[in-house]
């Protein structure tokens, strides 16, 4: 047997001496919560870090992708100049006439027949790349600008005198793509090209055609513009990321890369770019045993794609400072708490062991009992009290039937304090307006609702009776401010028997009900709700029934609404609601006629919500209306 007890944990936990499972209890309580709470902030901490940088990354990239779709409008802008230059369009249908002659006259007679008129070139060239000298000093980074005749003779300008090698290479691709349009621009990314400086080079370009005023075409026109254009926002964006960027098109050619490693190549088959889907989001990625965070963002009109890669131990190297720094601060607080709870609990054990055995003689029946007080700390004032208790312990069983209605009396007066003042708040701002802006008698009739309502309210005691019709009035008054506020919103139906009309309920019945279900139950896509309060009376039973025709609730908030309006504690304030709310109704109803009485709420989504108060039965028989009585306009003067 003794060695069960050994094997089994429940049983040595048990046995324990009450100093060691004190002890050990402060030190679950100490450092549970303690690793608990240092981990849930580190974590919280890492994560929001996260989340406010691929926010923040968003915002830059947005920038960083207006800036350059800013140059390519400008870049497009710049293409179409020729379009309305005459010079340039003469020019261009002069070398095409000059070259078609040629080719006709060198296919029939062979080159000797046509002989090379220098200076009609001559003319047409100092005609064409004056005007392209203008066009390149107009933008920034434009630093070649090429005009092509329909024969492919290239006329150009460079700021800084590098122009391609691979022009004819280059006009055949451009030609080729722009055949299919009707002189608008087209980006071309990033090529990679050899320079007449014997470099090789990167720029991406805006290609367009030529139109005369007949619509046809007389040429073409290139703008490349220097990668730098781009590289320089890309550095400013890595720079406050302290990540790298990738930049591709809609075909995967990639733009611009930090590393410049894989400039003007194809990485629509890269992994990275393979995941990024969508226009814009973020996701993680382990990239050489490193997790890596990846945001990116497409510009809705270049349809470029910008990638940006953040090592995620840059992200979170402030939150790791952090975490060694609470690690450190938890390890000593612990420290210090254990050894203040081994001393306290040897302290605390000993008197108290005393008093548990001075109990079981109480228990017991011996009142004649007392504790030996030594000293003034927690436990001697404990000590006195225990001997104070004994000594007066007939006295409270006398007075706890006074003790018990002066509980109640503190219950209604808590729940009369819990009005919420919002309604009020609310509707005095709405009569302001009204007055300021339409300067008509709504305010008035606004004024005078509200006087009545408030009247009501604070005219006596929450838990005075009043007659069910003044009930009524003041659910009515309610309505007919709902409607200033939310002009022909709602519409009440009352249907009451007669004799109910004069039977005596407790104040604010019915209006914290209409307020949860108007400002709970609400539902936008409705342009009316309807608001029913019916009554029957039975044998044994009188019965209210206030529904509605709103967004109703979910099976599940309805049983926990059930379930805290059957449960006996106290009621507690409810944050946000329209009322003192509905747990206050049902607890008034229970302290004031008895715990066999309240309400029950019945609900569905989309079919509204209905809540049933059962009353004590009404002497007399039941009559019912012959019509119902419909409150939805204003009131009259």
């Amino acid at each position: 047997m003794k060695a069960n007890r050994r094997l089994n944990p429940r049983m040595r936990l048990s046995d324990m001496g009450m100093e060691k499972r004190l002890l050990l209890v402060f030190i679950i309580i100490i450092i549970l919560p303690l690793s608990i709470i240092s981990l849930i902030s580190y974590n919280s901490y890492s994560r929001s870090i996260q989340e406010n940088t691929v926010l923040y990354s968003r915002n830059m990239i947005g920038q960083m992708m207006e800036r350059v779709d800013d140059y390519i409008d400008d870049m497009k802008r710049i293409s179409s100049i020729p379009a309305y230059i005459d010079d340039i369009k003469l020019n261009l249908v002069r070398s095409n006439e000059y070259h078609e002659q040629r080719r006709q006259a060198v296919g029939d007679e062979g080159s000797q027949a046509f002989p090379n008129d220098f200076d009609l070139q001559l003319s047409i060239q100092r005609g064409i790349e004056g005007n392209i000298a203008f066009i390149n000093n107009i933008k920034r980074g434009a630093n070649s600008v090429y005009i092509f005749d329909e024969y492919g003779n290239g006329y150009y300008s460079s700021k800084d005198g590098a122009v391609r090698l691979d022009i004819a290479d280059s006009y055949a691709l451009w030609k080729d793509k722009v055949a299919v349009t009707h002189g608008e621009a087209m980006l071309f990314s990033t090529q990679e090209y050899r320079s007449n400086l014997k470099s090789n080079r990167y720029a991406f370009t805006v290609v367009r055609k030529i139109l005369d005023r007949s619509l046809n075409p007389i040429g073409l026109i290139a703008v490349d513009a220097n990668i730098s254009v781009i590289e320089d926002q890309v550095v400013e964006l890595d720079k406050v990321t302290r990540g790298t960027s990738l930049i591709i098109d809609e075909q995967g050619n990639v733009i611009y890369d930090s590393g410049r490693k894989i400039l003007a190549t194809n990485a629509s088959e890269n992994p990275v770019v393979l995941k990024a889907e969508g226009s814009s989001g973020s996701f993680y990625d382990t990239v050489d045993s490193k997790r890596q965070l990846y945001i990116y963002s497409t510009s809705p009109q270049t349809q470029w794609k910008v990638i940006i890669r953040i090592p995620v131990k840059e992200l979170t190297k402030e939150a790791d400072v952090t975490r060694n720094v609470t690690l450190v601060a938890t390890l000593f607080i612990i420290g210090i708490a254990l050894l203040a709870s081994i001393i306290l609990s040897f302290a605390f054990t000993k008197p108290m062991k005393k008093m548990i055995e001075l109990m079981r003689r109480v228990q017991a029946g011996d009142l004649s009992v007392k504790f030996k007080v030594k000293h003034r700390d927690e436990i001697g004032q404990l000590g006195n009290q225990f001997n104070r208790m004994l000594s007066r312990i007939q006295h409270l069983i006398e007075d706890i039937y006074q003790i018990e209605s002066q509980k109640k009396e503190a219950e209604m007066q808590a729940l009369q304090s819990q009005i919420n003042p919002h309604f009020v708040y609310n509707t005095l701002e709405t009569i302001r307006m009204t007055a300021e802006l339409n300067d008509d008698t709504d305010a008035a009739d606004m004024i005078s609702i509200l006087g009545k309502m408030l009247r009501y309210s604070i005219g006596g005691h929450i838990h005075d009776e009043v007659a069910m019709r003044e009930e009524m009035d003041h659910v009515v008054h309610y309505v007919q401010l709902l409607n200033y506020r939310y002009p022909s919103r709602f519409k009440l139906h009352l249907d009451m028997p007669d004799p109910l009309k004069d039977y005596a309920v407790i104040r604010l019945l019915f209006q914290p009900i209409v307020e949860n279900a108007v400002y709970h139950g609400l539902d936008d896509l409705k342009l009316k709700m309807n608001i029913w309060i019916e009554a029957e009376m039975t044998s044994g039973m009188t019965r209210i029934k206030i529904r509605d025709d709103g967004c109703g609730m979910d099976h599940r908030t309805l049983e926990a609404l059930n379930q805290s309006l059957q449960s006996k504690t106290a009621p507690r304030r409810m944050e946000g609601s329209g009322g003192i709310g509905l747990r206050n109704v049902h607890e008034r109803i229970c302290l004031h006629y008895g715990r066999a009485y309240g309400m029950k709420v019945f609900s569905s989504p989309g079919a509204g919500t209905e809540v049933v108060i059962e009353l004590p039965p009404f002497p007399g028989k039941p009559a019912r209306l012959a019509s119902s009585l419909d409150v939805h306009g204003r009131i009259g003067r």
